[in-house]
């Protein structure tokens, strides 16, 4: 339940100092005029939406503590370790492939995993006891209203460019008449089954006869695939995606009994608007 503490107030109960900047408290937790604004740039979302993600995001904190949730060091780099692999990166080249692509450091990486595993150690605790699988019908009718989503293609024909300077394959990219002896060059066959989630989202996200963006190849280079060929997939049906429809229905349900979950948090919890963003 909000309360909205006007001016008058502030100054006679609150230490102007403390609440300088700060637009809610959250069950003693405060968020700044600054977090909501940053909030905004990056979600691209109105004030009064940004203001009740960092809510939700302080609810949650408080939640975590409540509960008495941790999350190891060992933990957070056994996370990044497992997604380099997914990516066939050493941990190395990971961190430089998230520092170059989002200017994240490994010291803020890590700290981004650390809470979302601490998040996800609390979903498990608040939702997972109160889900059941879904039916063969739930399955069906959510196959039939999302036939389109589960198409992709059944594989990609690419040229691989790899070198060890990445302006030089960007040079390439650039204008695919330049050469290089410098760049090296491998044609693939890529069955969309046999590529890492991330790979085939890539891939998919590219035009044909396109080069992809330059990443680096796991090796301390970089590489960048050039898309010759797209194979169409034939429709498997439902049992060809069956999995990924369990997980997308446990999704959404686990989604809906936290949105629940919180919303009723929310009601119920200290939460006070210092001050409207605009």
């Amino acid at each position: 339940m909000y309360k909205i503490i006007f001016p008058l107030f502030i100054v006679t109960l609150l230490n102007a100092e403390v609440y300088n900047g700060v637009a809610v408290v959250v069950k003693d937790k405060a968020i700044t005029l600054f977090e909501i604004q940053h909030e905004m740039e990056i979600s691209k979302l109105s004030a009064n939406r940004a203001r009740d993600i960092l809510i939700r995001q302080k609810l949650e904190e408080a939640e975590i503590d409540d509960r008495k949730i941790k999350v190891s060091s060992a933990e957070v780099y056994d996370d990044i370790k497992k997604l380099a692999a997914r990516n066939n990166m050493s941990i190395s080249d990971f961190y430089d492939a998230v520092r170059e692509s989002n200017g994240m450091n490994s010291m803020e990486l890590k700290a981004k995993t650390k809470q979302k595993l601490l998040s996800q150690k609390l979903y498990q605790a608040i939702a997972y006891s109160s889900l059941s699988e879904p039916s063969d019908f739930e399955c069906e009718e959510y196959y039939d209203i999302h036939k389109d989503t589960y198409k992709h293609p059944a594989s990609f024909t690419v040229i691989i460019y790899d070198a060890d300077n990445e302006n030089e394959l960007q040079t390439k990219v650039d204008n695919p008449m330049f050469y290089s002896p410098k760049i090296r060059t491998n044609e693939q066959l890529l069955p969309y089954d046999k590529i890492s989630p991330e790979l085939a989202s890539l891939l998919e996200r590219t035009a044909l006869n396109s080069f992809t963006n330059v990443i680096p190849n796991g090796k301390g280079g970089f590489m960048s695939f050039y898309i010759k060929e797209i194979e169409s997939a034939k429709e498997g049906g439902l049992s060809s995606v069956r999995t990924q429809i369990v997980n997308s229905i446990m999704s959404e349900k686990r989604e809906q009994v936290l949105s629940d979950y919180f919303a009723r948090l929310k009601h119920n919890a200290d939460i006070n608007i210092i001050r409207e963003v605009n």
